[in-house]
């Protein structure tokens, strides 16, 4: 890694290299063939600012794109990391100071040494957080909070039922459910898994191996975080309580399936389908400030926390998406320059 002179200050004379080491992939559809490389050094556009990267979130979403089925938003970078934790290096044409330690919500580019970041998804790192936990909590945090906070209105003393329980997106959403005064819900596939989400608050636990969980909550859930998909859809509308709402985020269960819209109609359910990466600057921005405004309390008095699962270097990307693929992660894994 080059090493670079910090500065004090916003100014134009900090020298950054012109290339830098970057995750690559050499083989379409073949998450095993990511590679380190030597590559360019993102140009800056207005408003944006150049980080050094100290820490990289992994997300089922990077392998969704190593395998062809997340594609890349037009003008964004093709280099996997929609998360990342560094110091401002360049601050372009904003205001914002080099040296600053930030956490920054990203549409591509975090697997390597430089990442050019719109200045509105930058966020403060968490009191007390190390680089490898701001990076760990970002994508998850603006997730969870702009679907369950922004979009469902999850409120006190509702039920909230939560899918992949012990995933990096379930152990952050338990826990701000729970600090939201909801009772929680999860599925999750083994007891240790589940015991985790116990660990970390959720009410009633529910092993989909073994249970229904629409059965178990039928009529009960008054938000549903839906990451499955078609497989869950029929099952989703029976658990949803009157006026319940359910917002999918991912379709690890398929993306079509049946619905009879006339038990939605009798539980005037609303059920929303959503993602993060393809909004515009000025969407992302606006959910970055209100997760730092609703979001970053809880962090800093800890009634959220960070759940790693383990890091790993760099180098290593694609083992980090392998174990995402095997399903052996509890909470988060970080990549670490």
């Amino acid at each position: 890694m080059t090493t670079l002179d910090i500065m004090p200050e916003n100014t134009a004379n900090t020298v950054t290299p012109e290339t830098m080491q970057a995750i690559v992939q050499t083989e379409e559809k073949v998450t095993a063939s990511l590679e380190l490389q030597e590559v360019p050094v993102p140009t800056l556009k207005s408003g944006e600012v150049l980080v050094e990267v100290k820490a990289a979130g992994v997300n089922r979403a990077d392998l969704l794109q190593t395998q062809g089925n997340y594609p890349v938003p037009p003008g964004a970078s093709e280099i996997l990391g929609l998360e990342c934790a560094g110091v401002i290096v360049d601050a372009g044409d904003t205001d914002r100071s080099i040296g600053e330690e930030v956490a920054c919500l990203l549409t591509g580019g975090g697997y390597a040494q430089f990442v050019a970041v719109p200045q509105g998804q930058l966020m403060p790192i968490p009191n007390g957080y190390s680089f490898v936990e701001a990076a760990s909590i970002v994508e998850v945090a603006c997730t969870v909070w702009s679907n369950i906070g922004m979009l469902a209105g999850l409120k006190e003393g509702d039920l909230f039922l939560i899918h992949g329980g012990a995933g990096g997106i379930g152990t952050f959403a338990i826990q701000m459910g729970k600090a939201l005064g909801a009772t929680v819900a999860v599925t999750a596939g083994s007891a240790e898994k589940l015991e985790t989400c116990k660990e970390l608050g959720a009410d009633i636990l529910i092993n989909y191996k073994e249970e229904d969980f629409a059965e178990t909550l039928k009529n009960q859930a008054d938000v549903i975080l839906d990451i499955i998909g078609a497989k869950y859809l029929a099952q989703n509308v029976k658990a949803m309580a009157k006026d319940g709402h359910m917002v999918t985020i991912g379709m690890q269960g398929g993306v079509k399936g049946e619905l009879n819209l006339g038990h939605l109609l009798a539980k005037r359910g609303t059920i929303s389908a959503t993602a993060l990466r393809g909004r515009d600057v000025e969407d992302k921005a606006r959910i970055v400030r209100s997760t730092v405004d609703n979001i970053w309390p809880l962090l800093n008095n800890k009634k959220i926390s960070h759940h790693i699962d383990h890091t790993l270097p760099l180098a290593q990307a694609a083992e980090a998406l392998q174990k995402l693929q095997e399903g052996t992660v509890t909470g988060k894994l970080v990549l670490t320059t």
